[in-house]
């Protein structure tokens, strides 16, 4: 073990130790950014940075299982980048499926899928459909996971659902007016009967949203890291508790 290694375990063991687990959120949103900068930094290709930001899934949940998390919501593939390239985007889509079949298999997680199912291929929303229904008796930590996912996305699927619903049941534009609110809309999200995310962290160092989970995140706090995904370490993700049980949630007030 390197001397750099052995520091930050001792680290980590030291913040680690100090984490009141009363304060640790309960729903983490994680944008799983610099995979491929972090695989031109080391030399490897586009398709290698994907397989290592995959690979770190299951630490990083296991982490969450220590640490009392009940609900992770992992940004695995926006709407916009199933614009790129055929030759980047069929590997990446072959790496996410077979993130997501670990994910199952494990044992410890269910899985649900966020994001429009139709805008993907049929071999991967087969992957996702399976996962739900192969871990639905679960009762572990609930993983989001966000595939073919865009926050405006989200919001306009939830207004379509909302319309449609009503008008299967005959409701009129009038009626619906004087009953819609966010509550009703809310029922209508990828999200619908989850607890909002109180924490999301963005590793890489960019620090913006990019619409991830823009209705729900409303009052969450925001932890942006400067290490690309693949090389987030535990205590870079205790800092982010460290940090977010430091705050003062106001919730606008």
């Amino acid at each position: 073990m390197k001397l750099r290694d052995l520091v930050y375990g001792l680290y980590a063991r030291r913040v680690e130790g100090r984490l009141d687990h009363d304060q640790v959120p309960k729903h983490i949103g994680v944008i799983l950014d610099g995979n491929r900068r972090w695989a031109r930094a080391s030399g490897g290709t586009t398709e290698q940075g994907h397989k290592a930001g995959a690979s770190k899934i299951q630490e990083m949940l296991g982490w969450c299982s220590e640490t009392d998390v009940e609900v992770v919501t992992l940004w695995m593939l926006s709407t916009d980048n199933l614009d790129r390239p055929e030759e980047e985007l069929k590997p990446l889509l072959s790496i996410i499926e077979g993130a997501v079949r670990d994910l199952a298999s494990d044992g410890r997680w269910r899985v649900h899928h966020v994001g429009n199912r139709d805008l993907l291929p049929s071999g991967t929303q087969a992957v996702l459909k399976e996962a739900e229904r192969d871990t639905e008796h679960i009762d572990g930590i609930l993983v989001n996971v966000a595939v073919g996912y865009g926050g405006r996305q989200e919001i306009a699927d939830a207004v379509r659902s909302l319309l449609l619903d009503h008008a299967t049941k005959g409701t009129s534009f009038e009626e619906l007016a004087e009953v819609v609110d966010i509550d009703l809309i809310a029922e209508h999200l990828y999200t619908r009967g989850q607890p909002d995310p109180d924490l999301v962290i963005r590793t890489s160092g960019e620090q913006r949203l990019s619409g991830f989970m823009l209705w729900q995140s409303a009052h969450s706090e925001y932890y942006f890291c400067e290490v690309f995904w693949p090389a987030f370490r535990k205590v870079d993700f205790l800092r982010a508790l460290r940090d977010y049980a430091a705050r003062h949630r106001r919730y606008g007030n």
